[in-house]
């Protein structure tokens, strides 16, 4: 028997089970979209629309400050923005990984299929709109702890598609928002964006059966990042000392343009990005909304991402 004729013999109305308001029509991707700032400014008008009516809906703002946060055993990216009124980054969304290549630990030679574990940076020059990916950027591996202890790789993304090599492969559709929402951001004033790689969701019961892993240093010395976020809702000062991270507590600053910069407001200490150039600067319009994205141009054409 039907579900609908179950219903109807217990005198129940339709519209009583199962029923969900009506959701907008997905946007479709314009695949004719040349590869490059057109493609990024026509992602953005795909879904700026929804992304800014969302955001509102939990009281925060598009262009505002972004964290990424991912998970390699769930399968999950998360994805912050800055409250305005409390400084604290608030977790808008999370995306599950479509892939992501490689076992549990770090990242540690070039080809060896692993998504890097760590703290990592990403300023405009690491957007790469250009991607065969759809649309990426750059993370920044290897950064200064990864060289500390000779782990040697590059180009390694955030992408679209649902491939992966040593990336985090998010599918052209989802790439479109996150890509959005951290382009946006920069655009607003965010000088790079924090993305933090974990092996697992770092609580006290995983912990505890990852011990006697050859990674258990590590993951308690990284671990202690992810508490200092837990506890404040900003991501922590990072440094390296003696091969190791080091953290410092970063209060939320909602007064503050760039909550997460360091004392140099352009550089992050374990990234250093490569002098600047000029700006391409994309509009797009739909809805009435109005932004700018931007990436820089190096000496040899549109900046690849490496570093």
């Amino acid at each position: 028997m039907k579900p609908s004729a179950l219903i109807c013999c217990l005198g129940l109305p339709l519209f009583a089970v199962g029923e969900e308001t009506e959701k907008p029509a997905p946007v479709m991707i314009d695949r004719t979209i040349p590869p490059g700032e057109l493609r990024a400014a026509a992602a953005a008008a795909n879904v700026s629309p929804a992304l800014t009516r969302d955001l509102t809906a939990v009281g925060l703002s598009f262009g505002d400050p972004v964290f990424i946060r991912a998970f390699k055993e769930e399968n999950q990216l998360e994805l912050f923005v800055r409250n305005r009124s409390t400084g604290k980054f608030v977790l808008f969304r999370t995306y599950p990984i479509a892939a992501a290549s490689g076992a549990l630990g770090p990242k540690l030679a070039e080809g060896d299929g692993q998504v890097p574990e760590g703290f990592y940076v990403v300023p405009p020059s690491a957007m790469k709109p250009d991607s065969q990916f759809y649309l990426a950027f750059n993370i920044g591996f290897p950064n200064e702890f990864d060289r500390a202890h000779q782990r040697t790789g590059s180009f390694i993304m955030v992408h679209g598609n649902s491939v992966s090599i040593g990336c985090l492969a998010m599918t052209d559709e989802k790439i479109e928002e996150i890509y959005t929402l951290c382009a946006a951001a920069q655009s607003g004033g965010q000088p790079y964006f924090h993305i933090h790689i974990f092996p697992f969701r770092m609580t006290e019961e995983r912990m505890t059966k990852a011990a006697g892993n050859p990674n258990e240093d590590f993951w308690k010395n990284i671990r202690e990042g992810d508490e200092l976020f837990e506890k404040n809702q900003t991501p922590p000062k990072v440094n390296v000392a003696n091969g190791r991270y080091v953290f410092e507590e970063n209060e939320p600053q909602k007064d503050a343009v760039f909550p997460c910069a360091s004392p140099r407001a352009n550089e992050d200490p374990l990234r250093r990005e490569r002098p600047a150039g000029r700006w391409a600067l994309g509009a797009a319009v739909r809805g009435g909304a109005k932004f700018r994205l931007g990436r820089k141009f190096g000496k040899r054409g549109l900046a690849s991402g490496e570093l």
